[in-house]
């Protein structure tokens, strides 16, 4: 993932900092990768990468435990950061329970929000370390269970937000097809947090 030392220690501040500023251009752009449309226009990733930068000051202990990669902490603390965020800017409106989530309905649009703000963020969430609620921990066990294909078309239609066609168009299905599968994978999943509730 990086060209870091896994030995690397940080005896003080100053030489963390300056770690984190040697990786900022790698740091970026997996910020860049996984921040997603929704949330890109309420902030930069150099925001996020702010953030990460004052977290990592903050707790400069975990940084200089033995065999722990730096730099996949960093990236670690940037996939917290962008989870808090997008709850915080983008799941500012809550739908009520009983409305049904539309594949239509834009990501970021206040149209069956609840659940999407769930999606996304266990859909961009590369660990389970850090959910903060039973659904999300049980969200992501749910979509670790899908087929590869269909965890990409919901990162693509709810992360990405992508129209249905420009997904079709990039995995070489019908319009037709996506749209039955996301109807029928988004059921499924909120049939699980139903029984998870």
């Amino acid at each position: 993932m990086s060209n870091s030392d896994q030995s690397t220690h940080f005896p003080g501040a100053e030489e963390l900092s300056a770690f984190i500023e040697s990786h900022r251009r790698q740091l970026l752009a997996y910020v860049d990768r996984n921040i997603g449309p929704a949330l890109r226009s309420r902030l930069e990733p150099e925001d996020i990468i702010q953030e990460v930068t004052v977290a990592a000051l903050g707790s400069l202990e975990q940084f200089n435990v033995v065999g722990r990669d730096p730099f996949r902490l960093l990236c670690t603390l940037a996939e917290q950061r962008i989870i808090d965020a997008h709850r915080h800017y983008v799941a500012a409106q809550k739908r009520s329970a009983n409305r049904e989530v539309s594949i239509d309905a834009p990501a970021g649009n206040s149209d069956g929000f609840g659940f999407i703000d769930l999606l996304v963020a266990s859909i961009t969430s590369a660990s389970q370390a850090f959910s903060k609620d039973q659904k999300e921990f049980r969200l992501q066990q749910a979509i670790a269970e899908l087929s590869e294909e269909q965890r990409e078309i919901l990162r693509m239609r709810f992360a990405e937000g992508l129209a249905t066609k420009e997904i079709a168009d990039r995995v070489g299905k019908s319009d037709g097809a996506i749209r039955v599968m996301l109807t029928r994978t988004v059921a499924l999943l909120q049939d699980i947090l139903k029984i998870a509730g």
